[in-house]
């Protein structure tokens, strides 16, 4: 019998921080992410972002990506086209927060704020950030040179079919006669398949087709993952189930996140990703210890 090596199944992007991704066939890898990938995000007033985990509807709405901009589309309102806005010019550029992280965006504008602000049911402005050189990811997980783009932490997320199955067997297996899980929920960059089940959480160093990834962190699963992507309704899982057999430090875990091997400081060209690029674990660790949430320098990694 013929082992297939890991494979990519599945490559997404989300251009706007939690509304909908788009699966592509391939995405240029940047050194803060996926070209295109959560450059865009909803504020509040005070610059605060907006995301999915307090309005839970906002996964409904479906952003594309064209020439100059977006193009906004939610069920039962006109379409948007919105302009990236051009930080040179008085007053676009203003200060934003994203839980740690401070730094600045460029504001696109009245009518996008008003079209926004009436899906979301509050006060909000759509801001672009126009350079991700400025927002450094975590320093206690990655180097000092890493750089993120509107992502919550890292460049890249990564998570397995077989780690997926895994927990809808769990939730099966409970009896509820609830539907399966799809991989929607997590919102990764990256899906492999034929890896055994949660080996992610082992992996310290991976090449993905001409890519060299860094696994930095494990991703504790928050509030968002229990709103269903297709309808915007909020229920109890997948958080019910991953506190079986997927909790440790009092939090639950779903994936891995990565960082490219690129020179953030380079102007380029960035390699491609694509569907179907093998995947290699290069450095890992003894199974056993559940996902990686401990600062890199804690850990030793073996060759494999």
């Amino acid at each position: 019998m013929t082992t297939r090596s890991p494979r990519v199944t599945d490559v997404r992007r989300y251009p706007v921080k939690s509304m909908r991704g788009e699966s592509v066939a391939s995405v240029v890898v940047e050194p803060w992410g996926p070209a295109g990938d959560r450059r865009w995000m909803l504020v509040d007033d005070d610059g605060r972002a907006v995301t999915a985990r307090e309005v839970n509807h906002l996964l409904l709405v479906t952003p594309t990506l064209v020439d100059d901009g977006l193009r906004l589309e939610s069920p039962g309102r006109d379409p948007i086209g919105v302009r990236r806005p051009d930080p040179s010019l008085p007053g676009v550029t203003v200060p934003v927060g994203l839980w740690r992280s401070e730094l600045t965006a460029a504001d696109a504008g009245e009518e996008a704020a008003r079209w926004c602000s009436d899906v979301a049911g509050r006060a909000v402005r759509l801001v672009h950030l126009d350079d991700p050189r400025r927002r450094p990811s975590d320093p206690g997980y990655s180097e000092p040179g890493d750089r993120v783009s509107l992502a919550d932490g890292y460049p890249l997320l990564l998570t397995t079919a077989s780690s997926l199955a895994a927990l809808n067997d769990e939730l099966m297996g409970t009896g509820t006669g609830r539907e399966p899980l799809v991989m929607d929920r997590f919102r990764p960059n990256v899906v492999v398949g034929g890896t055994a089940p949660w080996a992610e959480d082992d992996w310290r160093r991976v090449r993905i087709g001409p890519l060299t990834f860094r696994a930095v962190k494990g991703c504790a699963r928050c509030v968002m993952t229990t709103v269903d992507p297709g309808t915007g309704d909020r229920g109890h899982e997948p958080t019910r189930s991953l506190a079986r057999i997927r909790r440790w430090d009092r939090q639950t875990w779903f994936g891995v996140n990565l960082v490219p091997d690129l020179d953030a400081a380079s102007d380029g060209p960035w390699p491609e990703l694509r569907l179907g690029d093998d995947v290699e674990v290069l450095d890992a660790v003894e199974p056993g210890a559940g996902p990686l949430r401990v600062p890199r320098t804690s850990v030793e990694v073996q060759e494999v």
